[in-house]
């Protein structure tokens, strides 16, 4: 039997320091007939002279720095296999990942993407077993086969995802519904798979897979993970107005969903003050596709979020 070709987008931008593991990681998987592209953004590192070191294993893309969105559009324009697999290059791939991801593929033909648990380490891949890093994982839920749709259409999903924090490297999809997701806006610069995840979920089935079959690196340039200071807040806070923006504007039937999140992140925004001016514009278009009874409840939402406050 023939099986998919799988690509892998590794998307890079100064770790340098980290990228070869991640590209071994991938070369070693027990699965083989894969594709490497590696995007590089920009990085005014040694990112460059590690993978020139692959030419002969990998795709590789070099760019300028345009953000992870940006990355991720370039990488999946160039690639060709049937399953897509994104890999932050700073991350690990355990060697049995793809083999079990094209047998979930393989066994649930409905599904388009799947979404696995990662393992959360240090930047020497020592496991971090602070309860913090749990709070991302619900055990009590099981890996399987969710339509989340109708949730999504009615603004209600966040209670049915057994998998609350997945992040990029734990993200599978097929070509077909990439496809209609990407390219996304490239205004979306960082933790652009929010935007990816929520489209997928109103798009088609999925499978969501608790087994920690990738690592994830916690390290001093990406604590933004586990960070709770106020600029992330900040920076959380525009992600999300954005996301909501454009979740609204190409794929309709997000429209509780968004509509819920934006609700909820102007509220934030004034409370957290203004610090991006360029937000007013996006927050002005947004509130000017709303009708009468969804500016009341925005306006009934941003109350009751600033009653809790």
């Amino acid at each position: 039997m023939n099986r998919p070709l799988v690509s892998i987008l590794i998307n890079n931008y100064n770790y340098g320091h980290f990228l070869q593991d991640a590209i071994q990681s991938v070369l070693n998987q027990t699965y083989k007939n894969i594709e490497i592209i590696i995007v590089d953004d920009g990085s005014t590192d040694n990112s460059r002279d590690i993978i020139k070191k692959y030419d002969e294993n990998v795709i590789s893309i070099l760019k300028d720095n345009a953000g992870q969105a940006s990355a991720f559009n370039i990488g999946f324009s160039k690639s060709k296999g049937e399953i897509i697999l994104f890999l932050d290059s700073d991350d690990i791939f355990l060697p049995g990942k793809v083999e079990k991801i094209i047998q979930i593929f393989e066994d649930n033909h409905n599904i388009g993407w799947c979404f696995h648990a990662l393992e959360f380490t240090d930047k020497d891949l020592v496991v971090l077993k602070d309860k913090k890093t749990y709070a991302l994982f619900n055990e009590n839920n099981k890996s399987g086969v969710y339509d989340l749709r109708n949730h999504i259409n009615r603004g209600k999903v966040g209670c049915k995802i057994p998998l609350n924090g997945t992040a990029t490297s734990g993200l599978c999809f097929k070509r077909s519904l990439l496809t209609n997701i990407l390219p996304m806006p490239e205004e979306i610069r960082i933790t652009s798979d929010d935007y990816i995840k929520c489209a997928a979920f109103v798009s088609t089935p999925g499978y969501f897979l608790l087994e920690k079959i990738a690592l994830q690196r916690i390290h001093g340039n990406n604590l933004y993970t586990l960070r709770e200071d106020e600029q992330k807040q900040f920076t959380k806070n525009k992600i999300e107005i954005l996301t909501a923006y454009w979740l609204r504007k190409n794929f309709p039937l997000t429209r509780k969903y968004a509509n819920k999140i934006f609700g909820i992140s102007i509220n934030k925004h004034k409370y957290l003050g203004e610090r991006d001016s360029s937000l007013r514009e996006r927050i002005g278009d947004y509130r000017s596709t709303l009708n009468i009874l969804e500016n009341l409840d925005l306006c009934v939402r941003s109350f009751y979020y600033h009653l809790k406050r």
